[in-house]
């Protein structure tokens, strides 16, 4: 009988012989086992993709080089999409022989890969409408976020070879004349240590850039920077002509520290900075946002069910330091997630930290003391009313001891006010006793003022600003409609923005109005009856019709005090639309049905309220009629076109709360 020992060498024999038989094969085999398998893929090209792969010439070199050369990828009736002339690769044979295809190496000379867009053909649509076919097959499956990210990209990396040397790459965007080339000069990986020599060009500029630093495919470690070889700063290309926006930066690091799977989780962990980026977007702000300085530790985490921003990330903006938190989840409903946290630091620094061209009223503001700032957002898309919105600001001796460009203090004194109507300046309005026209307070009707605070801010005597329930009303309406269709702008914020802003809608305004707004109303800069009386007195009521002074003679020939009912039903009414308010009348000059509905859905709103008296209603049976010389501007016949515009209004047009 055979020995243990014995038994084992024969087996051993065995598998080395059909090893050596299997090797022997493939050795023997391969060039006609490559050109089948790039059959197979050409096959696969022109079925799925209506689209022609070629290569002219393919081989092995050695045991596991493949050599390729003209390799062409090209839709049919539209531009080719892959050109490269030589394309020199190898295979780690045992991954490839567990059914893992994993590169070791990589030479590729000359060659280009182009999206190109003529008209509405793109040469890449192909691709794009096979794969959103094959999501829509999968549509009733669950995603599993962790197991399809790690997948993913760990099949991406080992496609990344482990030593790389590309030359005359270049890859091209053409989207209707709208025109970038990424040129890869030259392109090496060596030892984990990559350097390349980039060009970039566009129909505007040309730059030459590198990249250089630590990539480790196999470890999942990158440590990568990109600087401008020439003076200046490194340009984005393509996103200028396309979107209008114009960004730069002087340079880019990004580190990849870990990237693993553990207990049903996917982690992606290291940072990214940018230093002096220049953005500019007439829906941003008017002149460059910069930020000096900016860095992003993240730390990326996915579920089965669940994509975040793990808390444990930092955002740092110049000295802000913030802890972000992102949340998409479908556990049961699916919820999106907000959290942001500012932790306990200095006003000043805080406040010499925003970035340049964002906040341009807040240049030469000076504060003293501390504060820490939480955000709780949290959304179900099932469930939309159950919105979560929760600012929370906690200050700590907080003190501003010098204001900026935007002095708010300057409502409590006389002052010109002029507004600005499609970037046109306006005539001055004198805010003061100077202006026989100028009304204070006490001399305003009281309906009009009762009118007003329920058209435009039922609670502006209560709020410190802000109106969370409207702003969440705003937030929802938002959301499903997917554009900004409601806004939850109180007297307070209309007045910031009349009196020290724009009307340009641009991000930069609406964070300036937030943050100047809690301001004013946190730190009792005005008090609330003189915010409101300034309101009265520089609001537009018509066209060129400025202040209730100048609306009352306007429309009926009166002082403010002497306006009755009827007449402030119909002035809050038109403040959201005032130089249409030609149009709710009809040709005899009577109200249109629509407004009619409008001012009696204001009264009784009114009267639920408790803010009118029961011989209040006797105004009703008395007549309505425009005296002023607005009356002059309703004799004019309303086209039709105009006629189906403002027809249209609705009870949400006027009231926003």
């Amino acid at each position: 009988m055979r020995t243990n020992k014995q038994q084992l060498l024969l087996a051993a024999k065995i598998l080395l012989a059909v090893l050596l038989l299997v090797v022997g094969g493939f050795i023997f085999f391969r060039d006609t086992l490559l050109n089948q398998a790039l059959d197979k893929v050409s096959t696969k090209m022109k079925q799925q993709y209506n689209s022609n792969f070629t290569v002219k010439k393919a081989s092995f070199d050695g045991m596991k080089g493949i050599d390729l050369y003209d390799v062409v990828l090209a839709p049919k009736n539209a531009d080719t999409l892959l050109n490269i002339k030589k394309l020199k690769t190898s295979i780690s044979f045992w991954n490839l022989f567990i059914g893992d295809i994993q590169l070791e190496n990589l030479e590729l000379k000359e060659g280009y890969i182009q999206l190109v867009k003529k008209g509405k053909i793109k040469n890449f649509d192909a691709f794009l409408k096979k794969d959103e076919e094959l999501n829509l097959e999968n549509s009733d499956s669950k995603t599993d976020y962790a197991a399809t990210a790690y997948r993913m990209i760990s099949r991406l990396l080992n496609l990344v070879p482990t030593d790389m040397s590309i030359e005359k790459l270049a890859f091209k965007i053409d989207d209707n004349g709208k025109k970038a080339i990424i040129d890869i000069e030259k392109l090496t990986l060596d030892n984990q240590e990559l350097n390349s020599l980039i060009t970039v060009q566009t129909n505007t500029f040309k730059q030459h850039l590198s990249m250089k630093g630590l990539a480790d495919p196999r470890n999942r470690k990158a440590d990568i920077r990109i600087f401008n070889k020439d003076t200046g700063a490194i340009r984005l290309p393509y996103v200028d002509e396309r979107y209008n926006l114009k960004s730069s930066f002087d340079s880019i690091r990004l580190n990849v520290d870990n990237i693993e799977k553990t207990m049903g989780e996917f982690h992606l962990v290291g940072f990214a900075t940018i230093t002096n980026l220049h953005v500019n977007h007439p829906k941003i702000a008017n002149k460059d946002v910069v930020i000096k300085k900016a860095r992003f530790d993240y730390r990326f985490l996915l579920g089965s069910d669940f994509i975040s921003i793990d808390k444990s990330s930092t955002l740092q903006l110049n000295k802000i330091k913030l802890n972000p938190y992102m949340a998409y989840e479908t556990e049961s409903d699916t919820i999106y997630k907000l959290q942001v946290s500012i932790p306990k630091m200095k006003a000043q620094d805080f406040i010499v930290s925003l970035p340049d061209g964002l906040f341009t009223n807040f240049q030469g503001m000076e504060a003293q003391g501390n504060f820490e700032y939480n955000l709780d957002f949290k959304y179900n898309k099932n469930k939309p009313y159950q919105l979560v919105f929760d600012s929370k600001l906690k200050k700590e001796n907080l003190q501003i001891t010098k204001y900026g460009k935007a002095n708010l203090t300057k409502l409590n004194g006389e002052f010109v006010y002029r507004a600005i109507i499609k970037n046109v300046l306006q005539r001055p309005i004198q805010v003061g006793t100077e202006n026989p026209d100028y009304t204070p307070l006490d001399q305003i009707s009281p309906y009009l003022q009762k009118c007003v605070l329920t058209t435009e801010d039922p609670s502006f005597f209560h709020h410190r600003g802000f109106i969370n329930e409207a702003f969440k009303q705003s937030i929802i309406k938002n959301i499903r409609t997917k554009k900004f269709a409601r806004g939850a702008s109180t007297i307070s914020m209309q007045l910031v923005k009349n009196v020290f802003l724009t009307r340009e809608k641009t991000l930069s305004r609406k964070l300036e109005e937030i943050l100047l707004v809690y301001i004013l109303e946190n730190n009792r800069v005005v008090s609330k009856e003189r915010m409101l009386e300034v309101y009265f007195n520089i609001i537009e009521w018509g066209p060129d019709v400025y202040g209730i002074g100048e609306a009352s003679r306007f429309y009926f020939q009166k002082t403010p005090a002497e306006l009755d009912l009827n007449e402030c039903l119909y002035l809050a009414r038109i403040i959201p639309s005032p130089r249409k308010f030609m149009y709710q009348f009809n040709d005899e000059g009577n109200l249109k049905d629509y407004a009619v509905k409008q001012q009696l859905y204001l009264t009784n709103l009114m009267n639920r309220r408790g803010l009118l008296a029961p011989e209040d209603s006797i105004y009703k049976s008395k007549p309505f009629f425009i005296t002023g010389q607005a009356k002059s501007f309703i004799k004019l016949r309303v086209p039709d076109s105009t006629k189906i515009e403002t027809d249209s209004l609705t009870i949400d047009d006027l009231f926003k709360f």
